[in-house]
């Protein structure tokens, strides 16, 4: 049974760290891209990040890049979002999504190759 766990969100000031988790099961972190997407009440949820499965290689929207890092340890079948400078903006509700591979390259069309969803993990960040 495929599964994929989010945690790690909270409320935070503007400037502080955060860092999501995201546990898989049921398959191997190279089976899939993994997917960072988050989403507003009233907006479509958007690609953050995503992290090849085959090489590890990292793709940021410009929103984010240069602030958030993506980084998977495979031997617990995690991957991990480090959330630094977070902006009020930032506030969102996060999800982890095991990508077809290949789809993550893209982050605005990465929603279409999405095979599994994570349940979400909110992040506020209000001083």
């Amino acid at each position: 049974q495929v599964q994929l766990v989010e945690s790690g969100g909270g409320v935070v000031q503007p400037g502080d760290s955060l860092r999501l988790s995201c546990a898989a099961s049921g398959f191997t972190l190279n089976s899939y891209t993994i997917g960072w997407f988050r989403q507003v009440p009233g907006k479509e949820r958007e690609g953050v990040s995503s992290i090849s499965g085959s090489d590890g290689s990292t793709v940021y929207a410009d929103s984010v890049k240069g602030r958030f890092t993506t980084s998977r340890d495979i031997a617990k079948n995690t991957v991990y979002l480090q959330m630094n400078s977070l902006k009020p903006e930032d506030t969102a509700d996060y999800y982890c999504a095991a990508v077809e591979p290949g789809w993550g390259r893209i982050l605005r069309t990465m929603l279409v190759g999405v095979h599994y969803w994570g349940q979400g993990t909110p992040v506020t960040v209000s001083s």
